[in-house]
């Protein structure tokens, strides 16, 4: 287990600020014992929202991968309206502050379409959250012209979604897409056909779970 390189930067600063704040209370050594145990605990808490496990991948060129840890809150169909523009299979995975943060391609294919949105930070599990929130969308073309769509959406404690997609970019299944620091929510759009593996209240493992196939 390590810390992702999104955390380094925020833990540097959490450290920081820990060790003047238990300096300042120096002169107080009763409740000094108690201070430090308390900024410790604090200080490992948020760095385990930073943990970037080890972890095999599942790979399979018509499969469709859990993009995120967490529980499926979403699985039916809808209207896509900002690129496929039609009908398509959505299932949506929260994410809680427990789980881990990383966001990992789905499947491997060519990044058509990438695009951040300002937005809100209603609570991530609200329909709106995923047209209303802030976001990020990104269209990935499978090899055989299946379009997939993939969207992190920010919640209310969610602050800051990082994306290493880039249009005209290569994704490659189980690689890192990205990171939401402090939890949320991923969709994912599969085009109509679609086998569908997972079920509302099902808890999935992002690089391992299969969401579904492509026909």
């Amino acid at each position: 287990m390590t810390i992702h390189k999104e955390g380094y930067r925020i833990l540097m600063i959490i450290f920081i600020a820990l060790v003047l704040f238990n300096v300042l209370l120096a002169k107080l050594p009763a409740v000094m014992p108690w201070s430090i145990t308390i900024s410790g605990l604090l200080f490992l808490g948020i760095a385990s929202f930073f943990r970037s496990p080890v972890r095999e991948g599942y790979v399979h060129n018509k499969a469709i991968i859990a993009p995120a840890d967490g529980k499926i809150v979403v699985v039916e169909e809808v209207e896509e309206t900002e690129f496929i523009k039609g009908k398509a299979i959505q299932v949506s995975i929260f994410m809680s502050v427990f789980n881990v943060h990383i966001n990992w391609y789905p499947l491997s294919g060519a990044v058509r379409y990438f695009k951040h949105h300002s937005g809100r930070f209603m609570a991530a599990n609200l329909p709106k959250a995923s047209t209303e929130n802030e976001r990020t969308t990104i269209a990935i073309e499978h090899e055989k012209g299946h379009i997939v769509v993939v969207r992190q959406i920010a919640g209310a404690v969610a602050r800051r979604i990082v994306c290493y997609a880039e249009k005209d970019s290569k994704a490659t299944q189980g690689e890192q897409m990205g990171f939401i620091k402090f939890g949320s929510r991923v969709d994912i759009y599969l085009p109509l056909g679609s086998r569908i593996d997972v079920s509302p209240g099902q808890s999935v493992r992002g690089k391992q779970t299969i969401i579904g196939w492509l026909e």
